[in-house]
């Protein structure tokens, strides 16, 4: 049965939105989000409220309108106070090392490997090591939770005994930050 569907989202104070097309511009003072809207919706701004509508919704266009509007809500919440990840470096015979070089986190001597493997870091997040915690922290919670799990899944064994063979980058803790 297709059904009106209307979602409302408050704008807070000191950010600003920009709607063209099907791509919405969240900005705050020299901080700015970019997101693509994807769906069958009608998107608009009015007054300090973002408003995705549909007047005749079936299921799958209100999981849509439900989907994009939690990730706005997700930009204007990191915009506020930013996402934190921490992972945790774990090694029982090989020490590992770890260090960044350009957008790549390099990771050193893993189960004694001669090769180094790489995790990509993408554009907007700040990843910091400190000792044998690596922190993860950006503005859009979906780019701070994929680099976090390029780290993770570089560090992921294959064809051994997960029991025996426990090395590895763990996330320890997720999404701080950013709270409801």
């Amino acid at each position: 049965m297709k059904t009106k569907i209307e979602e409302i989202i408050e704008i807070p104070e000191g950010i600003q939105v920009e709607i063209e097309k099907n791509i919405l511009q969240i900005k705050k003072e020299n901080l700015e989000v970019n997101m693509k809207i994807h769906g069958n919706f009608i998107t608009r701004k009015e007054g300090n409220k973002i408003i995705l509508i549909n007047e005749k919704a079936t299921k799958k266009q209100k999981k849509e309108i439900k989907t994009n509007s939690a990730k706005i809500k997700n930009i204007i919440r990191g915009l506020q106070e930013k996402y934190i990840y921490k992972l945790q470096i774990c090694h029982v015979h090989f020490p590992v090392s770890v260090s960044i070089k350009d957008n790549e986190l390099i990771i050193k001597n893993f189960l004694g490997e001669k090769k180094e493997r790489r995790a990509k870091i993408l554009d907007g997040v700040n990843v910091k090591i400190e000792k044998d915690i690596i922190i993860v922290e950006s503005h859009d919670k979906e780019k701070a939770g994929q680099v976090a799990a390029n780290i993770e899944a570089a560090t992921k064994i294959r064809n051994r005994d997960r029991r025996i063979f426990q090395d590895g980058i763990f996330i320890i803790e997720k999404c701080k930050g950013a709270r409801r």
